[in-house]
């Protein structure tokens, strides 16, 4: 990209995987692909294109992650340990360019519920008015406003919002119990995910 395009101004991470199986059931290649994808090719693309942000103190990195990578979800145990990753990696960075004056560099964590693009098929949300799945052009409408506006991170729905701070205040036993009535724990019950292309 860097040859034929050269420098980018806007950074946006947009890769990921799943595999939808318990950790215990999972293959060893498909959780380091899982981290490869979902996590380490921040790291690369980032070294790829950070530097030539930083000479001009101008660019905007963008982190699809997911709102898996703010809590644990049953049967995504590989998965969400790459997006908590993955929002992390892009935290630090941000930080970095506070600490080394580059404030013209702006970052956009986005964490969405599940979305309609076949990746998480078969998975099924027991309150949708609460938890919708969400159609890609309504995200993608979201995440280029948050960017026009330097939202720092992007929780979609919003109902997240709230649900998280309960997460975050409640003692584990009630936020599990709370999960357990929305629903969480029975999320990738009948995954299918997306075909393998011939």
């Amino acid at each position: 990209v860097k040859k034929e395009v050269g420098d980018v101004s806007i950074l946006i991470n947009n890769a990921g995987i799943v595999t939808g199986k318990r950790f215990i059931d999972s293959p060893d290649s498909l959780v380091e692909k899982t981290m490869e994808v979902n996590t380490m090719a921040h790291f690369w693309t980032y070294k790829a294109f950070l530097p030539a942000m930083m000479a001009s103190n101008h660019g905007h990195l963008v982190s699809i992650a997911s709102s898996a990578g703010l809590i644990g979800v049953n049967r995504l145990a590989d998965y969400c340990a790459s997006k908590f990753a993955a929002i992390g990696f892009a935290e630090s960075i941000s930080l970095e360019m506070r600490d080394l004056g580059k404030t013209g560099i702006k970052t956009t964590i986005v964490c969405p519920y599940f979305i309609n693009t076949g990746m998480f098929d078969g998975c099924k949300t027991k309150w949708p008015r609460l938890l919708p799945i969400l159609e890609p052009e309504y995200v993608a409408e979201k995440i280029v406003t948050a960017i026009r506006q330097n939202q720092e991170i992007l929780i979609l729905p919003r109902s997240l919002y709230f649900l998280f701070a309960l997460k975050n205040v409640l003692p584990v036993k009630v936020s599990v119990l709370l999960g357990d009535f929305a629903g969480t724990l029975h999320f990738m019950d009948s995954f299918r995910g997306r075909g393998k292309k011939d």
